[in-house]
């Protein structure tokens, strides 16, 4: 459960969480595996897992989510194969050219009839609000990942106002400066990664990891105009990540004092043992994202 990555959304300050119809609206899209037709189906699970009755799981001023996903896989490959033995029959039976239209329904003749046989794949995404912060913390890289989450629970809800994060200073800017200063602001080190890239020149970029960043070279490339679009930074001595240039963050590790906090006592179930990892998550990350919005110059009033 311990998140990897970070997308961070912002909620608007008068949102409310439904509390006493929460589990119903969930309910209303409970995951149901895909029809032997269906190409892919969402909906919501226990973020306890088989351990967990309720679909949503409340810590304190967060909450918790869990969408599950699952896709039928139909390699394009093998449906353009199928699709050509169709159009290479058709023509050398009845001595005539298949054109496009034809072949579009060709396709999704195709398609339908192997969909059935298709395997499937699951995948889980996590996602918590904090109401105390007003944030929705979504564990994944992927913008697109986090939107179908978002449209999902909106959906739920019937109401989500959530806008992306907008901070005063811009991100790759303080980030430069940090890089040209070697040192870094509110409770953040630099670490060994970064990427720089040309700004007025597409796909000029310089990747440096496991590297020191101190070094002459890096200099360099600041000095010709290159600006910091990633960095990798530790937090506080508690969590190493890469801060993006869209504020979001990966390759997030929690180091060893965390985890420990973790551990510190013995649960008696899994469930258990979630609480504990959930509070301790989202009460180290809570406080790096107020250091992480005060290195940018605050949120914006808006």
């Amino acid at each position: 459960m311990w998140f990897k990555t970070v997308r961070l959304y912002r909620l608007s300050p008068d949102f409310v969480l439904p509390w006493d119809a929460l589990e119903d609206q969930l309910a209303a899209q409970i995951f149901q595996p895909c029809g032997k037709s269906e190409a892919a189906r969402v909906g919501w699970v226990s973020p306890l897992g088989r351990d967990g009755e309720l679909l949503s799981h409340r810590l304190g001023d967060c909450v918790m989510f869990c969408l599950r996903k699952e896709e039928r896989l139909l390699p394009s490959a093998v449906v353009n194969e199928a699709v050509q033995e169709k159009i290479d029959e058709i023509e050398d039976a009845q001595d005539r050219k298949v054109y496009r239209k034809e072949k579009l329904q060709l396709k999704d003749d195709v398609i339908a009839t192997l969909m059935p046989r298709a395997f499937t794949r699951n995948r889980v995404l996590f996602a918590y609000l904090d109401l105390k912060q007003k944030l929705m913390v979504v564990n994944t890289g992927s913008a697109a990942a986090a939107e179908e989450l978002i449209s999902t629970l909106r959906e739920s809800l019937g109401s989500l106002p959530l806008s992306l994060l907008d901070v005063n200073n811009a991100p790759m800017a303080v980030m430069t400066q940090w890089l040209r200063d070697h040192k870094a602001t509110d409770h953040f080190v630099i670490d060994q990664d970064c990427e720089l890239i040309n700004p007025m020149e597409e796909g000029n970029v310089v990747r440096a990891r496991s590297q020191d960043l101190t070094a002459d070279e890096i200099r360099a490339h600041l000095d010709a105009g290159k600006q910091v679009k990633k960095l990798g930074v530790v937090w506080n001595d508690a969590v190493a990540c890469v801060i993006n240039a869209d504020l979001s963050l990966s390759r997030l590790r929690f180091e060893d004092m965390v985890l420990e906090q973790a551990r510190e006592s013995d649960p008696e179930s899994a469930a258990q043992q979630f609480d504990q990892d959930f509070a301790i998550m989202s009460l180290t990350l809570a406080g790096m994202f107020d250091s992480l919005f005060a290195a940018f110059g605050g949120l914006t009033e808006s």
